[in-house]
């Protein structure tokens, strides 16, 4: 065991990235340290495939365990893999406009299986979608064409269908960005977005995708603010859209912040991150690498709760070998019910 290492039992509350396409040796000692729950990987950390592969399999030696490796990789804007060596995909709500209604499921789960394939190739066994946000008139163009829909149950067949495409490839879906972002007119990379609706209307719209996926392993905060439940407090760090995520939508797979970096939360990262995990989320992510934040948010954070860890350990019991399957013949399929199906 690395000097000072915590034991695999005592994984930290947080999922943290590296800088470049390797692991420098403070990485590599610090992450031994650390022991996160898992890793996140971005396009900086991607060159090629046996690139990508040998990378996953070093920060998992790190820790000493088959540690979750997260991609964000939904498609269209927010797809870290790509060409050459991975497909380019539609932005998930063109998708869905190019498709007859009645193959838009189906053609959502071959996006996603597929999606799946190239990432379990790579050693990812974690991506962070479906998203399950309804799209508005005003949602910001940060998130707008990344929607399935306008209305809660088109987005609730997609997001099911990108789900159950994500497992039967052998990789978790986290269900975002809790709960519910379509109502953001503003980018909460740079600010926090402020919803002023009143929580019945929410109930009965935003949260309807979410509460039909509640069984879902793992979800995902969004950084928004709900004036009228709590007003200031972005979701991220407040305890009551928490309890609403855990009580009303009834979610209790494991809760996962979003980037704990994005400039819609105030404070340092490392007191971002405390305080999304006493307002009751299980687990920070921190994407961009810096090490110095990492250093300090780990020393704020410390490792997960019980119950973190037990939900933790139900979503990793769900990972499973990929389905076989014929890519070639699922590639035309999908060609033949998207236009343009994979774009550029």
């Amino acid at each position: 065991m690395h000097p000072g290492r915590r034991p695999v039992s005592q994984q930290g509350a947080y999922i943290l990235g590296c800088r470049g396409s390797w692991l420098r040796d403070r990485e590599r000692a610090f992450f031994a340290e650390a022991n996160p729950w898992g890793f996140i990987l971005f396009a900086r950390n991607m060159e090629a495939p046996e690139q990508v592969r040998a990378l996953c399999a070093e920060l998992r030696t790190t820790v000493g365990r088959n540690a979750p490796i997260l991609i964000d990789q939904e498609g269209g804007r927010v797809q870290r893999m790509a060409r050459p060596h991975w497909r380019k995909y539609l932005p998930a709500l063109d998708q869905i406009n190019r498709s007859a209604p009645e193959d838009m499921v189906r053609g959502m789960y071959l996006r996603a299986r597929l999606i799946a394939a190239e990432l379990h190739s790579v050693g990812s066994d974690v991506n962070c979608a479906p998203g399950a946000d309804i799209v508005t008139d005003r949602t910001h163009r940060f998130l707008q064409n990344r929607c399935y829909g306008s209305d809660a149950q088109t987005v609730l067949d997609a997001a099911r269908a990108v789900a159950q495409g994500s497992l039967d490839g052998g990789v978790l879906p986290v269900m975002k960005h809790m709960p519910g972002h379509g109502r953001a007119f503003v980018d909460s990379h740079h600010e926090p977005p402020h919803v002023n609706i009143d929580l019945n209307t929410l109930a009965a719209t935003d949260f309807v995708p979410f509460a039909g996926l509640s069984d879902l392993p793992l979800g995902m905060t969004g950084h928004m603010i709900f004036d009228q439940i709590d007003p200031g407090m972005p979701t991220t760090a407040s305890a009551k859209m928490i309890a609403i995520i855990r009580n009303m939508i009834r979610f209790d797979g494991l809760l996962i912040t979003d980037d704990i970096s994005m400039e819609a939360l105030s404070g340092t990262v490392a007191e971002r991150s405390l305080a999304a995990i006493r307002a009751g989320v299980d687990i920070s992510l921190h994407c961009n690498g810096n090490l110095d934040q990492m250093e300090a948010l780990v020393t704020k954070v410390g490792v997960m709760s019980s119950d973190a860890q037990a939900r933790a350990d139900r979503a990793l019991a769900l990972r499973r070998p990929p389905d076989a399957i014929d890519v070639p013949a699922l590639e035309e399929e999908f060609n033949s019910l998207v236009e343009g199906a994979f774009s550029g």
